[in-house]
């Protein structure tokens, strides 16, 4: 998973030399701090989709159900 990006944010130039960095929260979730884009893991699989993870912008950290839902 370390070499996983955001696909929103890979793109954003002004957050240095590696945008798009993902961090692990709940063991569940791939939280990007750059775009602010959260990816569900469902069965083991990051779900990458930019419109899910949209979804689950504006939502807390400590909001975000687990498991993660499945649409």
């Amino acid at each position: 998973m370390e070499i996983l990006r955001c696909p929103v944010a890979v793109h954003f130039t002004d957050k240095g030399d590696d945008p798009g960095q993902l961090r692990i929260v709940k063991d569940s979730w791939l939280v990007c701090d750059d775009s602010g884009y959260k990816y569900p893991i469902r069965d083991g699989i990051p779900v990458m989709l930019v419109d899910v993870g949209e979804k689950w912008k504006d939502t807390a950290e400590d909001d975000l159900p687990v498991p993660p839902p499945e649409d």
